[in-house]
């Protein structure tokens, strides 16, 4: 009853929000030939988080349902058997094998979820799962390509964090296979998933395509309002929270890192487009600085932790966070002088 009443809370939360955000994108002010209309009656402050709101969104909805979709199509047409056949049973080579796959979905950090979701759903280990999680979203041709262009056909930058992006990932899902059991997923998505897997009927091709498309829909729409959520506290981080006062900070080598990386998890970039975001700071932070932002952002940020808190257990996001931040950082600091 508690789960039903908070699933339904998230929902009308979610689409109040979507609502009320793309209503005042209709209704800003505009000047035309000097004529003003819609008067701006309010602050600047708040059409300015609009603005940034709805392009996390516009960002983020492409890859989500590129991710809704693959897991849609894992969902109906890959079984148990097939999957547990294709995961070696050594755990090191099964993690080198998750993180190994990751190069080919280029899916960003959000539409990275769902997939994950059905792949520990269907009997994945946690921390193959994991480790495709941390590399699906930077090692990509998409990402590494937008990286290159960004950092003015520089290979270097480009190549650092997709070497960096996977030894982390390596790193992070091992110490996950050391310290945690079972699929760590809320116990009404693991009784979910446990029903559909042994509920479908063989069926025709055209009917699996129609479960697909609708599992693809509910996944979609269940992710959505994590989304919305995290998107909108996201921008709500960008508009009110002072970048000089991040610059004052931001002078040593410790500290500049840190702040990338926290700029990183509240900016809640799109791994396809973040590179851009960074190379803008090249005046003000080191290279350093600027890979841990590439690597961290994409592997953790403010909108994805509310996807995850949706399909794992709060301890273990809050401790897989901590894995994250504390091996980007070291990570980091080893290269730091080579970047």
């Amino acid at each position: 009853m508690f789960n039903s009443n908070k699933a339904t809370l998230l929902d009308f939360t979610g689409a109040t929000i979507f609502i009320l955000m793309v209503i005042l994108f209709l209704f800003q002010p505009i000047t035309i030939n000097s004529i003003s209309f819609n008067e701006n009656m309010l602050p600047s402050s708040i059409y300015q988080l609009n603005t940034i709101f709805l392009s996390i969104i516009i960002e983020a909805i492409p890859f989500v349902l590129i991710g809704v979709f693959i897991a849609g199509f894992i969902q109906i047409f890959l079984t148990e058997e097939q999957i547990s056949r294709w995961i070696p049973k050594n755990k090191f080579s099964a993690i080198l094998m998750s993180c190994s796959l990751g190069a080919l979905f280029p899916a960003c950090e959000c539409g990275i979820v769902p997939i994950v979701r059905r792949l520990i759903g269907k009997g994945v280990p946690i921390y193959a799962g994991i480790g495709f999680l941390l590399t699906g979203p930077i090692i990509n041709p998409i990402v590494i390509f937008s990286t290159y262009m960004a950092f003015g056909n520089d290979l270097k930058m480009a190549g650092l964090r997709m070497l960096l992006g996977f030894v982390v990932a390596l790193i992070v899902a091992f110490l996950v296979s050391l310290f945690f059991k079972g699929n760590q997923m809320h116990s009404t998505i693991s009784t979910s998933s446990h029903h559909h897997h042994h509920h479908h009927s063989p069926g025709s091709f055209s009917q699996k395509i129609a479960d697909m498309l609708r599992h693809s829909i509910d996944e979609f729409f269940d992710m959505g309002k994590y989304l919305i959520l995290g998107a909108f506290l996201a921008s709500v981080v960008q508009t009110y929270v002072s970048s000089s006062w991040l610059l004052e900070i931001g002078g040593g080598t410790i500290s500049s890192i840190l702040v990338m990386m926290g700029l990183g998890y509240l900016l809640s970039l799109c791994s396809e487009a973040d590179a851009f975001i960074a190379a803008s700071f090249r005046n003000l932070f080191s290279g350093g600085s600027l890979l841990a932002f590439l690597v961290y952002g994409p592997m953790i940020d403010l909108k994805n932790t509310f996807m995850m808190l949706a399909v794992f257990r709060v301890r273990f996001v809050m401790v897989l966070i901590l894995f994250i931040t504390v091996t980007v950082f070291i990570s980091t600091l080893v290269v730091y002088n080579w970047v």
